[in-house]
């Protein structure tokens, strides 16, 4: 139900899913640097100027800030929420060095910047594990309830009645595993194994290339095998099937991810997929005007995400920090503070690329160039 306009739901929507994924990935910063006994200064959903907060006990401001496009942890002797090295740590007292990050052993420092991709990915395995015990899981058995004249399907030879049990090494459960496998590999050969009169059989399936629209008018490419499922349903897990459950989709995310980014660099996927803050909002808007289920599942996809983006060994990025303690371990020392301060403005230069590029496909694909040239043409 579409309760606040189109508009207003996809803002709303956004700064909801956004709000609980930022907070997510800086209270496993927060609290893995708390029970390391590092001092938190402070904790803040959003950059920019602060718009509201309150400081606790222990001296920590926790604040929302005016611009909602992350957030940061702050923890003593850090500069700036890239927890770049203060220029006075040489000059702490012994009680400083002690609730200072940059003075904590190797391995709690890259506990603590570990511990916020860590978190979303937590985050979504317990929802999804809540959501499948309770709600239930979308499942429908994977077996083929019709194959397509002239598919591809029909030309590699599978029959209506066939049981699916894997898809090119990877094991199938469900008729969406199928589906999730196959959309982003078109026109690549696959090895689907199926089970039919009580035999295993392999086949070599090519899924066929087709060019869908979306809502906005989009063009993508997907794979297609044309055959039809036999039913569908949700079902209720108990706790331990829904644990595993929750864990064949996280995996099924990640792969789903790194194959599309491969497809990308190989130049056989389009980047213009490739999303920013205003397509994530418009797809907010879209889910949570599905219902309360999707807006969730989405929310854990975007959390998965969330937390693989970060592990990037990019500078700038808590894959980058992990990626300069890993070189600090080897070396059994850290590196210069000229070539730590060159990698941060490499990396920074890197995502400032990256949100540029990837907001201006938001602004093509949402129509919003077409708009303005319209309007000087």
């Amino acid at each position: 139900m579409d309760m606040f306009g189109g508009f207003g739901t996809s803002f709303l929507a956004f700064l909801l899913v956004l709000t609980v994924l930022v907070f997510v990935h800086e209270l496993g910063h927060y609290l893995v640097a708390r029970r390391n006994g590092v001092r938190i200064e402070v904790f803040s959903i959003g950059f920019g100027p602060e718009l509201f907060g309150f400081h606790d006990r222990a001296g920590t401001r926790w604040k929302f800030s005016a611009i909602p496009l992350g957030g940061y942890v702050k923890m003593f002797g850090d500069a700036d929420a890239a927890s770049t090295p203060s220029s006075g740590l040489q000059g702490l007292t012994a009680d400083e060095r002690a609730v200072s990050f940059h003075h904590k052993r190797l391995g709690q420092r890259a506990a603590i910047v570990a511990a916020g991709p860590i978190a979303n990915f937590l985050f979504s395995f317990v929802v999804l594990a809540v959501l499948f015990a309770t709600v239930g899981q979308s499942f429908t058995p994977a077996d083929v309830g019709g194959v397509q004249p002239g598919s591809a399907a029909e030309r590699a030879g599978l029959q209506p009645g066939d049981l699916i049990v894997s898809v090119d090494g990877t094991g199938i459960q469900r008729f969406e595993e199928i589906r999730q496998i196959v959309s982003i590999r078109p026109g690549e050969t696959l090895e689907v194994v199926v089970e039919r009169e009580g035999q295993r059989r392999t086949l070599q399936v090519t899924p066929d290339v087709s060019e869908v629209q979306d809502r906005m008018g989009n063009t993508h490419r997907i794979g297609l095998l044309g055959i039809t499922r036999s039913g569908a349903e949700m079902v209720r897990h108990d706790p331990l099937t829904a644990v595993w459950q929750s864990g064949r989709e996280i995996l099924g995310m990640v792969g789903g991810t790194f194959t599309a980014l491969g497809q990308m660099i190989e130049g056989t996927r389009g980047t213009e997929e490739l999303g920013g803050p205003l397509r994530i909002a418009q797809m907010s808007g879209e889910v949570a005007q599905t219902g309360w289920y999707p807006l969730v599942w989405f929310m854990t996809f975007l959390s998965i995400n969330l937390g693989m983006i970060n592990l990037f060994p990019v500078p700038m990025l808590d894959g980058g920090h992990l990626l300069f303690y890993a070189i600090e371990g080897l070396r059994g020392r850290p590196l210069g503070a000229r070539a730590q301060e060159y990698g941060f403005r490499i990396g920074l230069a890197l995502v400032l690329t990256l949100m540029v590029f990837a907001t201006w496909n938001d602004l093509v694909q949402l129509r919003v160039v077409d708009f303005f040239r319209g309007l000087i043409s």
